[in-house]
This record gives structure tokens, sequence and C-alpha cells, in this order.
């Protein structure tokens, strides 16, 4: 199975897994806020926090973006989405603290102009979104800039995803496995992807996880996944669409705490005798026709 270098870390089997937390747009257009959510990715022991960026004309027509939608930004749709949008001085400031923190920092892109933004920070690794998985365009562009991928593949058909691959190249390619409904329910999920994308593709794969609880993310960890993705929030009860399927600070931290538990008790699949077992065989075992061997 391959492995990839993503920041300072590899990723793949064998390797510790690369937990992102996904800001996305929790940070309701404050970037005081989204220094609040690096902190805590980091306290909770995450490698790299993500974020979206968007060309609003580009991303949205001009009638999406007039259509009605109340928020606290304004009566439009537009209003809500040019709101959440960070600019260049956000990012400046994104920058500069996730390298104080000393935590990895990248973007999903939905649009060429947007790649080309992000591609002026020294990012660990472009994500592209499920939604952008058929967008040939996109793909090609964002591989052009030399950095490690990781492609998310909800929403999507295997034909789609081969053909995606085949776009992308294999060469610093993570697959994610992903149910795109917000919040996800637990019979939508179908884990059982990921080792078989693993088999198929021949390269890593992670899972993006939607879901309201932790125990399923944390269980893709026995299934093979060596990248977990989850959004991340001060506050559940925060507005934003993305906020029911987020985890909050305490919920993330013990999310990270028990992946690196299972990944210590899943061992190296090598049967051997234990040296804490050896006494308590000695006590309990009334018969050994064979012996005991390491």
């Amino acid at each position: 199975m391959a492995e990839i270098k993503i920041g300072n870390m590899m990723v793949g089997e064998g390797h510790p897994c690369y937990v992102v937390a996904e800001i996305g747009i929790n940070h309701n257009g404050d970037v005081e806020i989204a220094k609040k959510l690096i902190d805590v990715a980091v306290a909770s022991g995450c490698q790299a926090v993500k974020f979206q960026k968007r060309t609003i004309k580009v991303v949205y027509a001009a009638e999406e973006l007039a259509y009605p939608r109340e928020s606290p930004f304004g009566t439009t749709n537009g209003d809500l989405k040019y709101a959440l949008e960070f600019g260049l001085e956000q990012y400046r400031q994104i920058d500069c603290h996730c390298r104080q923190k000393g935590i990895d920092w990248f973007a999903s892109c939905w649009d060429e102009a947007s790649v080309d933004f992000i591609d002026q920070f020294s990012v660990s690794c472009y994500k592209i979104a499920s939604a952008s998985l058929t967008d040939d365009n996109l793909l090609r562009h964002t591989r052009a800039k030399g950095h490690p991928i990781l492609l998310s593949t909800g929403m999507s058909t295997l034909e789609q995803i081969d053909h995606a691959v085949e776009v992308l190249g294999k060469q610093d390619l993570v697959l994610l496995h992903t149910c795109s409904a917000y919040p996800a329910k637990y019979e939508e999920l179908n884990l059982r992807v990921i080792p078989m994308l693993r088999e198929r593709y021949g390269i890593p794969v992670g899972y993006s996880g939607h879901e309201t609880g932790l125990s399923t993310s944390i269980v893709t960890i026995a299934l093979g996944a060596c990248v977990v993705e989850r959004h991340i929030t001060l506050d559940r009860a925060m507005w934003g669409s993305d906020q029911a399927a987020s985890v909050e600070p305490q919920g993330f931290a013990h999310m990270v705490r028990d992946i690196r538990l299972v990944e210590t008790a899943l061992g190296d699949g090598v049967k051997r005798l234990g040296k804490r077992e050896e006494p308590i065989m000695k006590k309990l075992r009334r018969v050994d026709t064979v012996g005991s061997k390491e």
C-alpha cells in the first residue's frame, strides 16, 4: 500500500492517522472564531485544520445569489455567501496562527481562482470536495500545483471515482470515503467501502465523517483509514448549516484519544505469546501437549 507525505508526516499503512479538523464555514465569517477553532484542534491532538475557499461569482449563479435567504448577514443567499468568505488578510492571520501553533492547514477550493489564491501559502496539501469530483478542469488545475491531494468521494459512483483517479493520477493522492448527507445517518455510512477502495486503487484511503456520533469515525481506523476528517465547532448550537454535523471541543479530544488507542490496540497482526500472559499460562494451563513458542 502506497504512502505519501503531508506536511511533516507520513500518511498511509503503518503510520499514525492524520486527523483533520474541518473548520469549513463554522467560523461564521469571524477570524477570531477561526483562531479559537485552530486552538481547539491543536489541543485535541489534530495534525491539520481545513477551510473552504470559493470565488463566489464563479461558483454561484447570479440568480442563486439573489435568492431570498434570511441569515444574520442579510436577506439573500449572496449576503450569506459573501459574509462567510475569508479574504487575503484573514488567511494571512490564519497562516500565521497555524505556524505559531505548529499545525498544518489547507483548504478545499471550489474553483481555479481559489486554488491559485491558496497557492500563495505553503499549505500541506489540497482538498477536493465531493461536489467537485467530476470537475476535470479543477482537478487538473489543482494537480498542477504539485501538492498532495485529498479527494472526497461522497455523492459519487465508482465510475466517477475511477475517472477522477485517472485524471489526477495516483501519485500523492488520498481518497476519502464519505456520505455527503449533513448530518449522515448511520445506515448511510457504508464504512466497508473503505477497504474496498484501498484494494481497488492501491492508494491510501481515509474517511470524512458527517455523522453526529464519534464511534463510527473511530472504527474506520480498524478498516484501514489513514486520514480522519470531522467538522469542528465551538458549540453545535451556534448558527450555521454545518454546526449540527460538527464535533465540539471535548468530543474532538475524545475522538483523537480513541483513534490513538485503537491504533495501539490493533498491533501488528502477528500472533505471539505475550510476556504478561506467561505467568498466567503457567498458573492456569493444566496440560500443554504442543508447547508454547513465540
